[in-house]
């Protein structure tokens, strides 16, 4: 799948959505402004960004759901707590996103700032292709009723809300009950997600091609407590039989969705969670190798250089990774200087 033609009479236009707390952000969102101005290509900002990014030639827009409407593209200046956001407006416009990475990990993101006029020419030359993210669609049930519905691009996590009480949970899959634990939590992933808050848990890291779903416990005090990965088909669920210890009806446990999106939980509160209906697209650039970034490396690659892992002495394809692990140290210790993301809960 690649970029869309122009609608006929329509020029091209993407929505841009930064993280306008950092100056970095509004640096790197004026000069991709003013270069896809060049090649002919408008931008859309938020009304909420716009003052701080200072554009008079971008069109604003309302924060709503047609504001990706007809555009190309999302570029997301920021880390993944940005783009996360961005997905609220990206997914149900069907419309790709494209992350510049400002953030610590950044794995969602497809380029790094040094990338800019690469992500640019390959933009206005069509030359990128879309790929789907799977998505959960989660609901939120007391004695059958159902109480919320929302959804999550990496996990939806049922957590308890006071620091000093642990959580009695029962965890379900393809409505059996598979156990009962006294928990911090659990957390509900997609692939995309493995490298997030699942990660943090202890969950295992699941290429973006698999398809399948997460269920990772959080600190669980029970004889089977370990990470587990189930069809893309099954349907897991969480219900609240309270907070170990206590006997309040009031809200013991919360439901996080990508950080970004909570619920109150009482006891009895039941949490289902299956595959989505709609995914959220992301935008590939071709391959390019820099001296401390690259934009269309494989997820292997992009694991090594986000973590700094160390593969000196590797002996593989001479063609292929020679530089990764300098690659890698490289934009580790770029990270460490980095200020933190926008508040995104724990994506």
């Amino acid at each position: 799948m690649t970029g869309w033609p122009d609608v006929a009479g329509v020029g091209r236009v993407v929505l841009l959505v930064a993280h306008t707390g950092r100056p970095e952000a509004l640096r790197v969102s004026r000069a991709l402004i003013s270069r896809l101005a060049t090649v002919g290509i408008g931008a859309r900002v938020l009304a909420p960004e716009a003052a701080a990014l200072e554009c008079p030639a971008a069109e604003v827009v309302p924060v709503s759901a047609s504001a990706a409407l007809g555009a190309e593209v999302v570029l997301v200046v920021g880390g993944d707590g940005t783009l996360l956001r961005a997905a609220e407006l990206a997914r149900p416009a069907r419309v790709p996103l494209l992350g510049v990475n400002l953030g610590h990990i950044g794995f969602l993101a497809e380029a790094e700032p040094e990338d800019l006029s690469a992500a640019v020419a390959s933009l206005a030359a069509r030359q990128y292709s879309v790929e789907q993210r799977m998505t959960v669609e989660v609901a939120v049930r007391t004695n059958g009723e159902q109480l919320a519905a929302t959804w999550a691009l990496n996990e939806a996590s049922v957590e308890k809300a006071a620091r000093e009480r642990m959580l009695d949970l029962v965890i379900e899959v393809d409505g059996r009950p598979l156990s009962r634990w006294g928990c911090d939590g659990v957390v509900f992933a997609t692939p995309t997600g493995s490298t997030a808050y699942a990660f943090s848990a202890g969950g295992p890291v699941v290429w973006p091609e698999v398809d399948a779903l997460l269920m990772v416990p959080i600190s669980a005090h029970a004889l089977f407590a370990r990470p587990m990965v189930v069809s893309p088909q099954s349907v897991l669920a969480a219900e609240v039989i309270g907070v170990a210890g206590g006997q309040s009806d009031t809200a013991g446990a919360v439901l996080w969705c990508d950080g970004r999106r909570m619920v109150e939980l009482s006891p009895r509160s039941r949490v289902e969670v299956r595959r989505g209906d709609l995914p959220v697209l992301l935008a590939r650039l071709p391959a390019v190798t820099g001296a401390k970034a690259r934009i269309g490396a494989p997820f292997t690659d992009r694991l090594v250089a986000k973590f700094g892992l160390p593969v000196a002495g590797w002996r593989g394809r001479p063609d292929r990774g020679a530089d990764l692990s300098a690659d890698g140290a490289a934009h580790q210790e770029a990270a460490a200087h980095q200020p933190d993301e926008e508040p995104s809960g724990h994506a």
